[in-house]
């Protein structure tokens, strides 16, 4: 977990823009998910190409914050990345021509291969749960996975981001919920970067534009809270 949080100087222009720093008071349990990103063995396991050293760190706070949420009947929903290559193409030729290189790109294609992506071993799944998968940064960009479907037919409206990388495919996601007016929350204390200023830049960037930002104790209690009495 980032020992890093929200800037002073952030918090205080938010509070002068808007008056608040949280966008929300309360979330409804029953039109909330939790998706969580990108945690399987390409950026979790140790040596892999695209490895996310702190990914580790956050998997006790994911398997903390899924079982409570199934106890809530918040659905958990799992996105993996993979991409496809036939005839000496990939899906996403702009990202292996240009982002990955030499001996790289040839382990990053192994490693994002569809038949290779499942949960990382350490984290807590359900039957319950639903897994899909991502050829894009985004998984909310058109085309790249099923996730808006999904959300829209559970009744979904907010959804609650966690996974690797924070800068990345988190807040990529993050910005494109927002845009297609889900309600965002990145629970910055389950989601990875490669550093610290990276991870604490993209927390910065959804509260001040495109959600909220808190911890899973604070989506926890606003959850508890819009749940109203037992």
């Amino acid at each position: 977990m980032h020992p890093v949080g929200i800037r002073p100087e952030i918090i205080d222009r938010v509070m002068a823009r808007r008056g608040r720093l949280h966008w929300f008071d309360t979330l409804n349990p029953k039109s909330t998910a939790l998706v969580v990103i990108d945690m399987q063995n390409t950026f979790c396991e140790p040596g892999a190409p695209a490895e996310v050293k702190g990914s580790r760190g956050i998997v006790p706070g994911i398997n903390s914050l899924s079982a409570h949420l199934r106890a809530m009947g918040v659905p958990v929903i799992w996105v993996l990345h993979a991409n496809t290559h036939a005839h000496g193409r990939s899906d996403w030729e702009l990202f292996f021509n240009h982002v990955v290189a030499g001996e790289v790109r040839q382990r990053t294609i192994d490693g994002l291969a569809p038949e290779r992506q499942q949960v990382w071993k350490d984290l807590q799944t359900h039957s319950s749960d639903i897994t899909l998968t991502k050829n894009r940064y985004s998984a909310l960009v058109p085309g790249a996975s099923t996730l808006e479907r999904v959300l829209r037919n559970l009744g979904i409206d907010t959804v609650l981001i966690a996974g690797t990388k924070t800068n990345i495919c988190c807040e990529a996601t993050a910005r494109d919920a927002m845009m297609l007016d889900f309600k965002v929350v990145m629970i910055s204390d389950c989601c990875a970067a490669l550093s610290d200023d990276e991870h604490r830049s993209a927390l910065e960037n959804i509260i001040q534009q495109f959600g909220d930002v808190m911890t899973s104790d604070e989506a926890l209690d606003r959850l508890a809270k819009g749940a109203g009495p037992l």
